[in-house]
C-alpha cells in the first residue's frame, strides 16, 4: 500500500515537473509537422495565395523581411505578402529546402530554411539576385507549438548576396 502510494506521488511529481505541453512532445514527429508546415507554406507562395502563405503565424508574429523592413502581427504579414505577389513575385516560384530544425525549449522550435526563388520580374530596393534570374534567401522561423499545432512568433529573411568576384 505505502509502495503504491509512493509510486504514484513519484509519477504526480514527475508528471508536474514537466513544461506544459510537454507530456506527449515527439521531436520526430514534431519535425514531420513544421516540414508539412513548411511544404504548404511553400505550396502557397507558388500559387501566390498570401491568405494560405500566412497563415501559420501567430497574431502578434514578427516578421523581417529581406529588405530589413518589420512588419509587426499577422495582418501586416499577409497583406505585405498580397502586395509583394501583384508586384516583385507575381510569376515566381519558390523552392524551400529545410536545413536544420531544433528545439532550444520544450514546446519552441528554431527552423533555418533556404529559398530559392526564380520567376521574379524584380527585387526590392537593395536587393539582388545570388545568380542571374535566382533570389536565394535564408529565413528563420521561431515556432511556439499553441494547441497542439505549431505557429509562427518570428521570421527573418535574409537575402543571399552573390559570390565577390575572384581577385586578379
Amino acid at each position: 500500500m505505502i509502495r503504491s502510494v509512493l509510486t504514484r506521488w513519484a509519477l504526480a511529481c514527475a508528471f508536474l515537473l514537466l513544461p506544459v505541453g510537454c507530456a506527449h512532445v515527439d521531436p520526430a514527429r514534431d519535425e514531420e509537422d513544421i516540414h508539412q508546415l513548411v511544404d504548404a507554406q511553400t505550396v502557397a507562395w507558388n500559387n501566390h495565395d498570401a491568405v494560405a502563405w500566412s497563415k501559420d503565424f501567430s497574431a502578434d508574429a514578427d516578421f523581417i523581411n529581406i529588405a530589413g523592413t518589420v512588419f509587426e502581427g499577422h495582418q501586416q504579414i499577409e497583406t505585405r505578402h498580397a502586395q509583394v505577389f501583384e508586384v516583385f513575385f507575381k510569376n515566381s516560384h519558390s523552392k524551400v529546402t529545410v536545413r536544420r530544425v531544433s528545439f532550444p525549449v520544450a514546446d519552441i522550435a528554431v527552423v533555418d530554411t533556404i529559398h530559392e526563388v526564380t520567376g521574379h520580374s524584380g527585387l526590392p530596393p537593395g536587393v539582388q539576385d545570388t545568380e542571374p534570374g535566382l533570389l536565394r534567401t535564408q529565413m528563420r522561423y521561431v515556432m511556439k507549438r499553441e494547441n497542439g499545432g505549431w505557429r509562427i512568433v518570428a521570421g527573418h529573411n535574409t537575402d543571399v548576396k552573390p559570390r565577390p568576384p575572384p581577385k586578379p
